[in-house]
């Protein structure tokens, strides 16, 4: 009997505490004195301009590519996987399941994540249309913007690849404007 006792005389005690402690009045502040008008602030450190001093980005030329250098091979290996790709989401007509499992294998691991939820049914496009055309910045070998036409209007799809022997693979297709 006496360990019960004990118990419940500490459980008495943690509770008295949370209440004391509740109870307790709140702690005064005083809010920061405001600053004038005339306070101008300064730099933490010297502002610079990027390497060398030269301007940031005005009249300058791109950077080279990272690693990557676009050749006629990357390219229409780019307009296959994007003429592809679109061919197996502009297909409303099939079942979400198939649908989701033959796009998936043109997806990256986000697209296939952020297409899971689409319903094949409500897709307008039911064709392409013709090639994929491609937008490429010489200066990104890792990812492209390719324009693809069906019948409800032009999408455009970003690609993109980890290295120049990696696959491309669809991260986002976007409708056509409305």
């Amino acid at each position: 009997m006496k360990k019960s006792w004990t118990l419940l005389a500490a459980a008495f005690a943690s509770t008295v505490a949370v209440f004391c402690v509740s109870c307790a009045p709140a702690a005064t502040t005083t809010p920061a004195p405001a600053e004038s008008a005339s306070t101008v602030p300064t730099a933490s450190a010297p502002v610079s301009l990027s390497a060398n001093s030269g301007p940031q980005a005005p009249g300058g030329t791109a950077p080279a590519p990272l690693g990557i250098r676009w050749d006629q091979a990357s390219k229409d290996k780019a307009v296959d996987v994007a003429g592809k790709a679109m061919a197996d989401f502009a297909r409303p007509a099939v079942e979400e399941k198939q649908w989701a499992n033959d796009l998936a294998r043109w997806l990256t691991p986000q697209a296939i994540a952020d297409y899971s939820a689409v319903d094949p049914a409500n897709i307008p496009a039911h064709r392409v249309t013709g090639p994929a055309t491609l937008s490429v910045e010489e200066a990104n070998g890792f990812g492209v913007t390719a324009a693809v036409p069906t019948n409800a209007g032009t999408y455009t799809l970003q690609l993109l690849r980890t290295g120049k022997d990696a696959r491309w693979k669809v991260n986002q297709l976007t409708p056509p404007p409305s």
